[in-house]
């Protein structure tokens, strides 16, 4: 994964997800859930790069630090609960997309 296409693709194959465009700056897609409308991805370019925020479990948000180089602290938000993951081709698409996942449950109603 390395587009943001792809990122938005995968995360659409979620079920009952939906993408959105909330701010003037059109940089930002985030994808969320149709029933609470919360984000669990927040899709950007940087640094000649896309990013992906996620929401991680504490236990594995300093674990995928420790792994991968490219996945840092989330840029513009809280630290203590999301990551941001470069896509520079460093982190297998595998971990991507099961950072992706963890945050679309981490984020999911629970009715």
């Amino acid at each position: 994964m390395k587009s943001r296409k792809e990122a938005i693709n995968y995360c659409l194959n979620l079920e009952q997800t939906y993408e959105d465009y909330p701010f003037r700056d059109k940089n930002w897609t985030v994808m969320r859930h149709i029933k609470n409308k919360k984000i669990f991805a927040w899709i950007f370019e940087k640094d000649n790069h896309i990013w992906i925020n996620v929401k991680c479990e504490p236990g594995f948000l300093d674990y995928w630090r420790q792994v991968y180089p490219s996945v840092v602290p989330a840029f513009h938000l809280n630290k203590d609960h999301w990551n941001s993951i470069i896509l520079d081709g460093t982190v297998p698409e595998e971990e991507i997309e099961e950072m992706i996942r963890q945050s679309y449950r981490l984020t999911k109603a629970n009715k």
